[in-house]
């Protein structure tokens, strides 16, 4: 006959208890582990194939069309970082503060202002009235606020850049800005190689900062640098 152990009495609940904390914080943690959604492990760098692939197919509508262009563009850039956002793990926009914005807006004049004082008339003037052929100044405004600003910011800075070295995403922002650009003026990209050469280089630059901004200072801050940017150095040379 196999003898039982004894239990002590005294351990019993003791035992209990602290079986039952246990379960209470493996609980507490699953519940604190990040939701993955539909599509969390889908590839952005498909989404920007697809928008710089329609970007590319719609050149035909250029040059009497390039706002719709630019529309549909930016658009299926915006569709690819909203669906990720609904259905996949893209990062949820939180509260911002002051001091962020600020210092966003701070680098979008430090970036724009040299680039205004030493390249306006050689530079700036006739590259932004061959990007943007045929727009009045209020559609300008509002594709260099919202629009672009908007879509560029969310897919770059919000979907690419947490998956991906920030680097990496300044110089594929820079091959996207490219892609769009470049097209509508075509004359000038197989005619004036230095002119070129620097557009590439302020873009670079450009991407380059909003993705450092974005890294130093999060998504809000490297949305308002580059609606900075935009209007300093690609509106007001427009007007």
């Amino acid at each position: 006959m196999i003898e039982e152990s004894p239990r002590d009495p005294a351990n019993g609940p003791a035992d209990i208890e602290s079986a039952g904390d246990d379960a209470i914080q493996a609980s507490q943690v699953e519940s604190a582990a990040p939701a993955q959604y539909r599509g969390a492990a889908s590839d952005p760098i498909f989404g920007f194939m697809i928008a710089a692939a329609l970007s590319v197919g719609l050149s035909p509508l250029l040059p009497d069309n390039a706002d719709l262009r630019y529309t549909l563009a930016w658009g299926a850039l915006s569709g690819v970082s909203i669906l990720s956002w609904l259905l996949g793990n893209m990062e949820r926009i939180g509260e911002e503060s002051p001091e962020n914005i600020g210092w966003g807006l701070l680098y979008g004049l430090l970036l724009g202002i040299p680039f205004m004082v030493f390249l306006r008339q050689s530079i700036l003037e006739p590259a932004t009235a061959q990007m943007f052929p045929g727009m009045t100044a209020g559609s300008l405004l509002a594709f260099l606020v919202f629009v672009m600003p908007i879509s560029e910011t969310l897919f770059f800075r919000g979907l690419l850049q947490k998956q991906l070295p920030f680097w990496i995403v300044g110089v594929l922002a820079t091959l996207w800005n490219v892609v769009l650009f470049f097209p509508v003026m075509w004359q000038t990209v197989i005619r004036l190689h230095a002119v070129t050469a620097v557009i590439v280089i302020i873009l670079l630059l450009m991407n380059m900062v909003f993705v450092y901004v974005r890294e130093r200072n999060g998504l809000a801050a490297a949305w308002v640098c580059q609606i900075v940017a935009n209007l300093v150095i690609l509106y007001v040379p427009f007007l």
